[in-house]
């Protein structure tokens, strides 16, 4: 479980994993070649991205059924 502060350590820059919450699950998308250096189409990872996911993604959330969930989002 981590809280959003803590969730933004993992943004997938200089090394650090990539995590992104959607809701209110964290998935690990470091080893995904969509998210190269945390970022995929302007969504940085290390943050709740549930709104950019499930309203504004043509994929939704079924992109994700290919990256591991790793944990909960939790408030701080």
């Amino acid at each position: 479980m981590l809280t959003l502060e803590e969730l933004s350590a993992f943004d997938g820059k200089n090394g650090n994993k990539a995590y992104v919450a959607v809701d209110g699950i964290i998935y690990d998308v470091t080893d995904s070649s969509a998210w190269k250096d945390g970022n995929h189409n302007g969504n940085q990872a290390g943050q709740d991205l549930t709104k950019e996911i499930m309203e504004d993604s043509p994929h939704g959330i079924s992109a994700l059924e290919n990256v591991p969930a790793i944990g909960k989002l939790v408030e701080n």
